[in-house]
């Protein structure tokens, strides 16, 4: 008779562990690169992830672990037990080169030659450095924080009338577009109005004032950064900002999650005074999160219609983006398919915010079972694998990364949900 193995407990060390071996498990150094004559990808790809699960009895357990082509095999970040910032990391910012153009993810680029900027974080001994990739339209995350932080002041509205472009609308709608479709107009628009408040402020070309990044240190958030951005709403590498100005981290992501996430534990390393959101503009956050369109990340079910589909995370599709016929139109996003199984399915609710560019693909968010599964987790995924290597025009990314939310969700079930059914 043989002997059944002998569960792993949920732990930190565990956790990052298995974090490390689905990454590994999708043997993304086989990744074809078309802008390398249809090569596998010449460096191992940077990707950053992080998870917060939260059991339903215990505290919460928490792992970040980050790759490069300098870290092809992973490292683990270490995480203070009150989960403050990461101790054994050293960010460096992303960078352009004169032009505007992202230069780090060229597949003849050469790290040792490039002058880094440091972000955040020392190495230690047991630790390296780690280029943070631009976190592309995860950014909106921020902007959305300081927009609910800026209401709560008392110094915006959510149904104030916002003016952008010739277009007059209350700042919820320009919010809620920015996060469910990532519209770019939308998120202009609220970047001007952080301006026209005077939450940001440039002087002679230069930024002088910046309350979001007030906010973040206030909230111990070392490497989240939305610098440069313009009074007429700029936020690219054509302003001035973007790439190498706006940045953030898989760890720092999650704990803006945690943050956000109105019934999650309390936070441990966040002082009693801490800034907290108002009930109405965490929900109008919630609100705008749990409508995302854009599961074509960590989850796929967006993607249901596309050739060759992989399945991800399985979060139920939000059924108010779906036409007559099944397809899905958000705004400026339209993608193929009868996708209303997935609108019906799914096993959790993921409340979250994609990006996307053709260097970089991101997501994070806030992962609750439907009932009756119970699964409570963050995860946060930054990396360089961008539309360049997507298989097919409506993907944002290669069909590993919704293979490795697939991977992930289904280990937090096994851990968070012992007495469910299998996960399918």
């Amino acid at each position: 008779m043989t002997m059944a193995a002998k569960p792993v407990t949920l732990d930190a060390a565990s956790l990052a562990e298995a974090l490390r071996a689905s990454v590994l498990a999708q043997d993304f150094s086989a990744t074809i690169d078309p802008q390398d004559e249809g090569r596998a990808i010449r460096h191992f790809p940077s990707i950053d992830l992080a998870v917060v699960a939260f059991p339903e009895r215990g505290a919460p357990v928490a792992a970040n672990v980050l790759f490069s082509r300098e870290h092809p095999e992973g490292l683990v970040a270490d995480i203070a037990p009150d989960a403050g910032p990461v101790r054994n990391i050293r960010y460096l910012a992303d960078q352009r080169d004169a032009e505007g153009h992202s230069i780090a993810w060229r597949p003849t680029s050469d790290w040792s030659t490039m002058d880094w900027t440091p972000l955040a974080g020392e190495a230690g001994e047991r630790g390296g450095r780690i280029v943070a990739p631009y976190p592309a339209s995860l950014l909106k995350l921020m902007l959305l924080a300081g927009v609910g932080r800026l209401v709560d002041q008392g110094r915006a509205g959510w149904w104030q009338p916002l003016t952008y472009a010739g277009r007059e609308r209350a700042v919820s709608d320009w919010v809620y577009d920015m996060v469910t479709w990532s519209s770019n107009e939308a998120t202009s628009a609220l970047v001007t109005l952080m301006h026209s408040a005077g939450a940001i402020r440039r002087d002679g070309g230069r930024e002088v004032r910046n309350e979001l990044h007030t906010l973040f240190a206030s909230l111990g958030f070392t490497t989240l950064r939305f610098a440069n951005t313009t009074a007429e709403g700029g936020w690219g590498n054509g302003s001035g900002s973007g790439v190498g100005q706006i940045q953030m981290t898989a760890w720092d992501t999650v704990r803006l999650l945690w943050w956000l996430d109105p019934v999650a534990p309390r936070a441990p390393w966040l002082r009693a005074d801490a800034p907290r959101l108002s009930p109405e503009s965490r929900n109008q956050a919630m609100h705008a999160l749990q409508d995302q369109a854009l599961h074509q990340v960590l989850s796929s079910s967006a993607l249901g219609g596309v050739p060759g589909w992989v399945p991800g995370l399985p979060a139920r599709l939000p059924g108010r983006w779906l036409q007559p016929d099944g397809g899905l139109h958000a705004g400026e996003v339209s993608l193929p398919g009868d996708l209303r199984r997935f609108a019906t399915g799914g096993e959790v609710w993921f409340a979250h915010k994609t990006g996307n560019t053709e260097n970089y693909t991101s997501d994070a968010g806030i992962v609750r079972g439907i009932l009756p599964r119970r699964r409570h987790y963050l995860i946060a995924l930054l990396s360089n694998l961008g539309s360049r290597y997507a298989p097919h025009p409506s993907c944002s990314t290669t069909w590993r990364i919704p293979a490795l939310g697939a991977a992930i969700d289904a280990r937090m079930a096994t851990w968070l949900e012992p007495h469910s059914a299998p996960h399918g």
